[in-house]
């Protein structure tokens, strides 16, 4: 299953947190008291302005207007303007204004009046800018953001003649120099970016370098697109030539965007550079840098940097942990992973809910469910809400482990908290149906899914078709797939691999054969995937000779095999006891410098302990692991199975201990291998210990270690504990015995 990409909502979480500062300076009353603009040696000086002159009758009705403004008291504007609407024309307004201008509030009154009637000239609304900025009233910067919102003339044209009045009633009408901020932050906030950068070069010519703030500001919504990056960096080079001093949340912003474009190098390098710049990074500098590290995977490197940071008096912060948490569960280090996060714990930050998710979703790719509800509960405790990508996660981990009772009692706690399910939910639980050949309720749920008007996708379809083939129902999967056609979803090589396993896992190989044929025929070329599942069947099945002539044909093509294809040959070899072949092949592949992995060692090492070979098991073991190799839950079940069997309980509990520490669980098989071995070897307390886990874990024990310790729980006459294990003994071992031989 395909999970969401957490990576995706930090990075934007990130995104947002290294820019507070420089887009706070938005809010009006950071705006009063930010970094001002700055001026030097002008090329050229601000004009004065010239008012066109009143002849007597139009400083009269200036005159009586204005006297009637001032002795209102606490009559509306309107009314007291009335009997003069007829008669105003723009050169009034400019009067009147002239004189009002020292009392803002009436300025903005007399305004919004003005623009009920008519739509002011640039000049009039310019000067009213100017008059509102230079009181330090909130509104200059929403006049101007309301004009550019709302204007519908040429972009090109209004700029220029915007830019001409604002610099024109500059001098004489407030002479505040964050007027320009305003307007260059305006320009930027509608997506004007061209021109917010000719509005800098002009301004510049007069002396005045607008505020760092705004600055940032520019770079920080040019970084936001991906097309506008190069362009933020093309700032943050030429901006210092004139005189901008760039701060830290200039060298956060400018890495970030180097991050977005994959230079997580020189984003480094520009990191390191600031302190020769006169400017400490902080804890964003650091976690911007080690977050693209983490992107790339390339933890060693984010984790040096975690460790400067912190020789540097710095904190980590929860985005930090966030993205090293984020990389270790993609590299399914998941126990790792939960390591970061008690230590997060322990420094007083608090997780959110989107790190609990991942390490839940970690935790159930790696089939670790103990581990998973674990964090699930935790995570309620300390009153983190679980959402609907939790709960997939959960549902996803108990699907893939076959249990879909408990799947089914998730999804529906899911709908019972309020939560709704989407496509990637409904789509989880049908695979899972599908998968344990329950296709009526796997049907019921995608008949579910399109009552809440969801529409079913090529994945839904492909697990649904792949279930019939299984089920040997080819003309129904068929139907399936020309409905899914219909409705402008395309058969893709997904969908065809998932067809030829579902034919090759019902034992239709020919069919499989059959498929790949008509693949080619769709013009649609069969992959390494169509490949290694058709050798696999032919493994299973024991046609070794029909397996290779399939890999020579798949080389032919130039396809590469993957390592997934030598398992599979590996497998073949290890079913039918060719266990020299396996290891020669194992040869070939570190000779051809193919990595393999724990899968491939652990198809040998099973063969060798069921035949309890357990000093070749072992050399085996080494051998993989001087080759770099981890050992996963399935290596560490086989050698603890096999050593409990041969009565090595000595290394079968020094591997036991070492799989608890790595955060991987007993299978039910090993379970009772390890509880047989220390019984036989009259280890009675350590046994007991672990077969109360295993009943704490709802595993069912052998019906023999059942008799051995209702025996022990009797002769020591707790008889408690003996009738409860004789009622979950007759109601695991014989009762669901009866019901499966009846199924």
């Amino acid at each position: 299953m395909k999970r969401y990409a957490f990576t995706f909502s930090f990075s934007n979480h990130l995104f947002s947190i290294f820019h507070s500062t420089s887009s706070s300076f938005l809010t009006i009353k950071h705006l009063t008291t930010t970094t001002t603009t700055t001026t030097l040696n002008p090329t050229r000086l601000f004009p004065n302005y010239s008012p066109k002159k009143s002849n007597i009758k139009d400083t009269e009705l200036v005159h009586h207007i204005f006297t009637s403004i001032k002795q209102r008291r606490s009559e509306p504007l309107q009314r007291v303007l009335k009997p003069f609407e007829s008669k105003l024309k723009s050169d009034h307004f400019i009067w009147v204004l002239m004189k009002i201008k020292y009392d803002c509030n009436l300025v903005l009154d007399f305004f919004n009046w003005v623009c009920l009637r008519k739509n002011p000239c640039l000049e009039t609304r310019c000067i009213v800018i100017h008059i509102v900025v230079s009181s330090k009233h909130s509104m200059g910067y929403q006049i101007i953001k309301e004009f550019w919102e709302k204007s519908n003339l040429n972009i090109e044209t209004s700029f220029r003649h915007f830019v001409e009045r604002l610099i024109y009633t500059y001098k004489d009408w407030g002479s505040d120099p964050i007027v320009f901020d305003f307007f260059f932050q305006v320009l930027v906030e509608v997506g004007l970016f061209n021109e917010a950068r000719k509005f800098f070069g002009k301004i510049l010519n007069y002396g005045v370098v607008l505020s760092v703030d705004s600055c940032n500001f520019l770079m920080s919504r040019l970084s936001n697109d991906l097309n506008g990056v190069d362009i933020a960096l093309e700032v943050f080079k030429e901006f210092p030539e004139v005189g901008v001093c760039w701060n830290v949340a200039s060298y956060n912003i400018i890495m970030h965007a180097l991050c977005k474009l994959d230079k997580v190098e020189e984003a480094l390098f520009v990191l390191l550079e600031m302190e020769s710049k006169g400017c400490a990074p902080d804890v964003v500098s650091y976690s911007t840098v080690i977050d693209g590290y983490c992107r790339f995977g390339e933890l060693d490197k984010a984790m040096d940097l975690v460790r400067e940071m912190r020789l540097k008096g710095l904190k980590p912060n929860q985005f930090t942990y966030n993205s090293i948490i984020i990389v270790l569960c993609k590299s399914c280090k998941v126990v790792e992973a939960e390591k970061i996060l008690r230590e997060m714990i322990s420094l007083g930050i608090s997780p959110d809910n989107v790190i609990y998710t991942t390490l839940i979703d970690g935790f159930c790719k790696l089939m670790n469910l103990p581990d998973a509800y674990r964090l699930f509960n935790e995570m309620q405790r300390r009153k983190l809400l679980p959402d609907s990508v939790t709960y997939t996660s959960l549902i996803y981990g108990l699907c893939h482990c076959g249990n879909m009772i408990e799947a089914y009692k998730v999804f529906n706690e899911m709908l019972g908290k309020g939560l709704t399910p989407d496509e990637v939910t409904y789509t989880t639980l049908i695979d899972g149906y599908c998968k344990v050949g329950e296709l009526k309720e796997a049907f019921a749920l995608h008949n579910q899914m399109l009552e809440m008007g969801l529409t079913p996708n090529v994945v839904t379809y492909t697990a649904l078709a792949d279930g019939l083939c299984k089920r040997g129902e080819l003309e129904t999967a068929n139907e399936l797939l020309h409905e899914m056609c219909g409705k402008g979803l395309e058969l893709n090589i997904i969908t065809y691999n998932s067809l030829i396993n579902g034919l090759c896992k019902s034992g239709n190989i020919g069919q499989a054969i059959k498929l790949m044929e008509d693949m080619e025929v769709a013009g649609l070329h069969p992959d390494t995937v169509t490949y290694t599942t058709l050798m696999d069947a032919y493994c299973k099945s024991g046609e070794m000779v029909r397996a290779h002539e399939l890999l020579r044909e798949m080389l032919d093509k130039g396809l590469e095999p993957t390592v997934v294809t030598f398992n599979v040959l590996m497998n073949g070899f290890c079913m039918l006891g060719m266990l020299e072949d396996g290891e020669r092949l194992l040869s070939w592949m570190l000779e051809k410098g193919v990595r393999p992995n724990a899968t491939t060692y652990n198809s040998l090492m099973k063969q060798y302990c069921i035949g309890k070979n357990m000093k070749v098991t072992t050399k085996i073991y080494r051998g993989m692991c001087a080759q770099g190799v981890l050992p996963n839950s399935n290596t560490y079940n086989i050698i603890i199975e096999g050593h409990s069997k041969a009565r090595n309980m000595k290394e079968a509990c020094y591997f036991h201990s070492e799989m608890v520490e790595k955060g991987f669980s007993l299978r039910t098989s090993s379970y009772n291998a390890l509880i047989k071995g220390l019984l036989k070897k009259k280890r009675a307390t350590e046994a007991r210990q672990l077969f109360e886990q295993m009943r704490t874990e709802g595993l069912v024990a052998d019906q023999e270690i059942y008799s051995i310790f209702l025996d022990l729980n009797y002769n020591e006459g707790d008889m408690e504990m003996t009738l409860e294990l004789c009622d979950e003994t007759i109601e695991k071992c014989l009762v669901d015995k009866t019901h499966n031989e009846h199924k």
